[in-house]
């Protein structure tokens, strides 16, 4: 498969890496190595998909291109749009040129998280109660620096879109609707820190932020039989993957435990998935509606919350 990647950031520098000599042209405006300035001017014969890192404002028309030229695109997470009706245009439009768009999320490719996967599917840690994870880094200085990422919700959809993924992939859509429980602009303009959750089956919590000065990510899940953990990701490793099994009536439970010390391993096995999708002609758009729309109800939750402090300052 002939591939080009679109934005040649931090993302587009490992998709790059990740697609090796598949890839036959690179576009960005302004990097100097760049095959091209503009997606338009590569020729359409000349590749048959696209891996699409670029910021979030221009997306939505790069993937209109793509897809209506008839080619499979990878898209760097998030995915969002002003209206979800735009992700279900794309979704028809993928449909229709029976191409493929998926949107990214390595995670979901996180040894251990395949293994609480497994766990979750297995039945053997019973009823799942509840579900709390963490993901931080420290990139609030990076962030507040950059000219297009210190705005809307920060944190929120970069990290939370994450988390919110990990859902779907550990137990598919949750019912319950998520509530707001804080978010403060710390260090940025935008959200630096936030947390949320569902109170439904199992309850979530989620908590992100990018005030964490050493990159972290924890899941820790309690169930009727034991619980199960997960400890860093492989790239900030070393990454642990905890089961612990119950005792009753109370007691130290049985543990086991695994760790790995490697090289993050998601990006190559991504791109693999990514190409077994094209020969299907496979999307994940609907994953993308839902996270959609329910980061854009906690972000205009966290609008009107600024502006009603603002108001009141404004009187006082």
């Amino acid at each position: 498969m002939r591939v080009i990647v679109v934005g040649l950031g931090v993302q587009g520098a490992k998709r790059l890496a990740a697609a090796g000599t598949d890839a036959v042209a690179t576009i960005d405006p302004i990097h100097p190595n760049a095959t091209y300035k503009s997606l338009t001017e590569v020729p359409l014969t000349s590749f048959d998909a696209a891996l699409v890192c670029t910021p979030d404002e221009v997306k939505i028309g790069l993937l209109e291109y793509l897809l209506g030229n008839g080619k499979h695109l990878l898209v760097e997470k998030p995915l969002f749009a002003d209206n979800s009706n735009e992700l279900r245009r794309l979704g028809n439009l993928a449909h229709k040129n029976k191409v493929s768009c998926y949107t990214a999320y390595n995670h979901r490719f996180e040894p251990h998280f395949v293994r609480m996967k497994e766990l979750i599917d297995s039945g053997r840690l019973g009823r799942v109660y509840c579900l709390r994870m963490f993901y931080g880094n420290g990139t609030a200085r990076l962030v507040r620096e950059s000219a297009w990422r210190d705005q809307g919700a920060g944190v929120l959809p970069d990290l939370g879109s994450h988390l919110l993924d990990t859902a779907l992939f550990w137990f598919g859509t949750p019912k319950a609707e998520f509530e707001l429980h804080s978010a403060n602009c710390f260090e940025n303009r935008a959200c630096d820190h936030v947390a949320f959750g569902s109170n439904g089956s199992p309850v979530l919590q989620m908590e992100m932020t990018l005030l964490s000065w050493r990159n972290h990510f924890y899941a820790d899940l309690f169930a009727e039989k034991g619980s199960a953990h997960i400890n860093s990701l492989c790239k900030w490793g070393p990454s642990t993957f905890t089961v612990q099994t119950r005792k009753l009536p109370s007691g130290r439970p049985d543990e086991e435990s695994i760790t790995l010390v490697q090289p993050d391993p998601t990006w190559a096995i991504e791109y693999q998935h990514f190409k077994k999708l094209c020969a299907k002609a496979k999307s994940n758009i609907e994953n993308d509606i839902w996270i959609t729309e329910t980061l854009g109800r906690l972000s205009s939750i966290i609008r009107s919350n600024y502006e009603k402090a603002a108001i009141q300052s404004a009187t006082c």
